[in-house]
C-alpha cells in the first residue's frame, strides 16, 4: 500500500491532497512604471486590483490541464502520470452577511484522454485530481486575510521583460503542529494534513498597474506531520511523516479579447513539487490554462485569438 499526498493551502485550513490550482486573475496591461510606494501602500493597491478581478472574473472561463507525475526523492519519475482536463470558472459564494468569497469551480472533461467515470470520485488514482471546488489562490492578498501574512520587503525587479515590484511575505502563524487526516472526498489511501503549514514566498506585481505577474510559495521545511494512532493501524503508517519540500510557482500572461478590445492578465501555468519522506507518494504537478472565453452581458462568447 502506498498513500498519496500533495499540497494545497486554504483560508483557515491547509488541504494538501490536491496541489493548489489557480483561477483567473484579470488585470490591465499598461505603460512605464513609477517609483515604488511603501510596502503597506503597495499592498492596499494590490488588494484593490485583486478585488476588482473578483468582481470581473465571473465573465471568463478557460480549460485547465493538470498533470501529476509521481516522483522519487531524487525527482526521477516513479510510475505513470495522470492528466485531468477541466472547464474552469470563478464564482462568488456568500454566507449570510459575510463578504462574498471567490471560489474556483471545475467540471472535469477528460481523465487521461477518456471521459470521467463514477468510480473516479472515490478511487485511489483520483487522489491528486483537482478539487471541484477550491479557494481562489490570490485571495490571500485581500484585506480580509491581511492578518494571516506579513509582507516584509519590497524591491524593484523584472518578470518576463516587464518592470515589476517584488514583495516577500510569510505566514503570521509559525507554530502550527499539523496532523495527518483522511481525505474528506473519500479517496482510498488519500490524506490531508491540518492545520496549515507555515509558508513564505514572493509576489511579482506590475510596477505600474499593480496586477499580479507571478507568485512563488514554499514551506519553511522540513515539517513533521504527526500520524494519529488510528491511521497508523488502519493504513500501516509510521508515527510521523516529514514534508521535505512543498514549492509552487504561479505565472500569468496577457490575453487579448476583441469586440470589445481588452487585454487581461490571466493564469498561464502553475508548477508544484511536493516531496514527502515516508510511505506517502511525492509528486510533481504541472497545470496549464488555455482557450479563454469571455461571456458578455448580451450573451455572446468571445475567445482569445
Amino acid at each position: 500500500m502506498r498513500a498519496v499526498a500533495s499540497a494545497k493551502e486554504r483560508h483557515g485550513r491547509a488541504r494538501l491532497v490536491v496541489i493548489a490550482s489557480v483561477a483567473v486573475c484579470a488585470g490591465w496591461v499598461a505603460p512605464a512604471p513609477q517609483a515604488p510606494p511603501d510596502i503597506e501602500a503597495l499592498m492596499r493597491l494590490v488588494g484593490e486590483r485583486v478585488a476588482e478581478y473578483h468582481r470581473r472574473a465571473q465573465s471568463v472561463m478557460c480549460v485547465e490541464q493538470s498533470t501529476v507525475q509521481p516522483v522519487q526523492s531524487n525527482l526521477a519519475p516513479d510510475g505513470f502520470s495522470r492528466t485531468v482536463e477541466s472547464d474552469l470558472r470563478v464564482e462568488f459564494e456568500a454566507d449570510g452577511d459575510t463578504v462574498p468569497t471567490a471560489r474556483v469551480i471545475r467540471e472535469t472533461r477528460r481523465i487521461n484522454g477518456r471521459a470521467p467515470r463514477e468510480r473516479d470520485k472515490k478511487d485511489r488514482a483520483g487522489c491528486t485530481d483537482p478539487s471541484p471546488l477550491s479557494p481562489e489562490p490570490l485571495a490571500f492578498l485581500l484585506p480580509a486575510h491581511r492578518d494571516e501574512y506579513r509582507f516584509i520587503s519590497l524591491r524593484n525587479g523584472r518578470e518576463k521583460g516587464r518592470a515589476a515590484l517584488i514583495i516577500d511575505f510569510l505566514s503570521t502563524s509559525r507554530t502550527g503542529k499539523p496532523e495527518l487526516v483522511e481525505d474528506e472526498r473519500g479517496h482510498d489511501d488519500c490524506f490531508d494534513w491540518f492545520p496549515p503549514v507555515a509558508t513564505r514566498g514572493r509576489v511579482w506585481v506590475d510596477a505600474n498597474t499593480h496586477d499580479v505577474l507571478r507568485v512563488d510559495r514554499r514551506i519553511d521545511g522540513p515539517v513533521d506531520v504527526r500520524v494519529p494512532s488510528q491511521l497508523q493501524r488502519r493504513h500501516n503508517l509510521p508515527p510521523w511523516v516529514v514534508i521535505e519540500r512543498d514549492d509552487q510557482t504561479m505565472r500569468y500572461r496577457p490575453v487579448a479579447f476583441v469586440d470589445p478590445d481588452e487585454v487581461l492578465l490571466l493564469p498561464e501555468s502553475v508548477e508544484s513539487l511536493t516531496l514527502v519522506r515516508s510511505s506517502l507518494q511525492s509528486t510533481r504537478r504541472t497545470e496549464t490554462f488555455r482557450s479563454y472565453r469571455r461571456f458578455l452581458t448580451e450573451g455572446r462568447v468571445v475567445k482569445d485569438p
